[in-house]
């Protein structure tokens, strides 16, 4: 899916990091989530050289920088997972304060799909670009 462009979709597209893509993640019940996917095809962190594996974090660290001044979490979240979608992708989440379970991951929090409007995505994707300009 990764591979061939399928997912993420493209109107959630944030930016292009060093060796990821950024993007607004299509469920924001978690406000902010955002998912970067790895440029080139890998499963693991092992496949990946120690030059890719450091660009990578970099680009994960400032994603979560820009996040951290866009939302003002408690805490982040970082999720690399990869049993659904065998391709590396990292999941950034903010934590916010009024969240409702902040103790447990998110995949564990019962919850309907929160899907912004083209406004609401639009304004979230322009403040996190904003920020990244920044860092």
């Amino acid at each position: 899916m990764a591979c061939e462009g399928a997912w993420p979709s493209s109107d959630h597209w944030i930016a292009d990091g060093a060796i990821s893509t950024v993007y607004l993640f299509d469920d924001q019940f978690f406000p902010g989530w955002t998912v970067l996917v790895l440029k080139r095809h890998a499963t693991e962190l092992f496949h990946l050289s120690a030059e890719e594996r450091h660009r990578v974090i970099e680009d994960v660290s400032t994603v979560a920088d820009a996040l951290m001044a866009v939302f003002r979490p408690v805490k982040m979240n970082y999720e690399l997972l990869g049993n659904q979608l065998p391709h590396i992708h990292w999941h950034v989440i903010p934590r916010l304060p009024d969240d409702p379970a902040p103790r447990d991951p998110v995949w564990t929090v019962v919850h309907e799909k929160r899907v912004l409007d083209s406004t609401q995505r639009t304004e979230r994707i322009n403040a996190i670009r904003v920020q990244l300009q920044r860092v």
